[in-house]
């Protein structure tokens, strides 16, 4: 069987190039097809000699045009792109993957980290935000509705064009179901267990890391905490909302700004557990913790809801307010004695790169036998 892989950006590694990752390692013969590239960043996961791009976005981009100009031209550039000797696609899609061309004799599964959240969910706040940057605000305020507009109509279209649909989560299930009317399977994305070891012992320290934006809902957090001298919290990782997280904070907390793995992982392993204060559709970083034997204190809403299990791997609560956080540390000190490291790591286990690879197969083999 021959197989080809589409991401379509390789500018950066984060979660949703770790899902094309694990393709290529599935299917090491296999192409890559993105529409931009960098090697200096991805290089290393994603070498030049496997990688096929869109010739002219990718001309572009080598002259330091911003990916944000290229946009309008991104869904034709997907297109453009020839499947017809493949015999399976997968394709790893947050935006424009999902809309590429296979004929009949061509399989297509897409694996959906979410439709494009600027089309659509975000769609206000985003044209609201862009309009108001740098001198080309009047124009982008002018235009941006009109480009969205006809993405959007091509997003649709486009979401009908895979013979299966992965959701990552259930929230982006729903999202699937509600903005392209198309059905889909969950499989959770793969997170790198094997890469931790759970630990028992912590040197008395809550710790969150994350980008430090304010969706992520960290000011929570250090309210909160602010008004525990005696508990200790770490915060990794940096953003626009730094400055303004430390003028707020009390003595107790600590900023350490972007580490290493290497460094988070430590850490993950030596916390007393970790808080998770946002809503997003997965999140890694919980599944991580628990991977060191940890428990989630989590907003329960959004990927927390499937990944943490309220009173065994950690603690969930109801609301993004300090009332409803001081009551889930309530809760924590009272039960934290009953958390056990090993089960927390077992459940972590159910989200492995071995069981999204297991996963995978089980639906290459059901698509290719209809």
């Amino acid at each position: 069987m021959k197989v080809a892989i589409v991401h379509e950006l390789l500018v950066k590694l984060g979660g949703a190039e770790r899902v094309a990752k694990v393709f290529a390692d599935m299917f090491p013969e296999a192409p890559i097809f993105t529409l931009l590239y960098d090697e200096k960043k991805c290089g290393s996961d994603f070498p030049k000699n496997r990688v096929h791009v869109a010739p002219g976005l990718q001309r572009f981009f080598s002259l330091k045009y911003p990916r944000r100009f290229l946009l309008p031209w991104m869904d034709t550039a997907v297109e453009n792109f020839d499947f017809s000797q493949y015999d399976l696609v997968l394709s790893s899609s947050s935006a424009f993957a999902h809309g590429i061309l296979t004929s009949t004799d061509t399989k297509h599964i897409c694996y959906c980290h979410s439709p494009a959240r600027y089309l659509w969910d975000q769609t206000f706040f985003v044209q609201k935000q862009q309009s108001r940057r740098g001198f080309t605000s009047p124009l982008k305020k002018l235009f941006l509705p009109r480009i969205f507009h006809r993405l959007r109509k091509w997003d649709f279209a486009a979401g009908s064009r895979a013979d299966l649909i992965l959701s990552n989560a259930t929230t982006v299930q729903r999202r699937v179901k509600k903005y392209w009317n198309q059905p889909s399977e969950v499989v959770y994305p793969p997170v790198r267990t094997h890469l931790f070891s759970a630990q028992k012992n912590n040197e008395d320290y809550f710790l969150i890391v994350s980008a430090l934006s304010p969706y992520k809902n960290i000011d929570l957090a250090v309210r909160v905490f602010s008004a525990l001298p005696k508990h200790r919290l770490v915060i990794i990782g940096s953003g626009s909302e730094q400055k303004y997280l430390e003028s707020i904070a009390g003595e107790n907390i600590e900023f350490l700004g972007r580490k290493s793995d290497e460094v988070v992982t430590q850490y993950l392993q030596n916390c007393r557990g970790l808080l998770f204060p946002g809503e997003d559709d997965f999140g890694i970083v919980p599944v991580e913790a628990m991977a060191c034997g940890k428990p989630v204190i989590a907003l329960g809403k959004g990927g927390a809801t499937e990944t943490v299990i309220d009173s065994k791997t950690g603690v969930l609560f109801g609301e993004p307010n300090e009332k409803s956080l001081e009551r889930a540390l309530i809760k924590f000190f009272k039960i934290e004695k009953s958390f056990d490291a090993k089960k927390i790591r077992k459940h972590a286990d159910t989200f492995s790169q071995e069981h999204f690879k297991k996963e995978i197969k089980k639906y290459i083999q059901k698509i290719t036998e209809q």
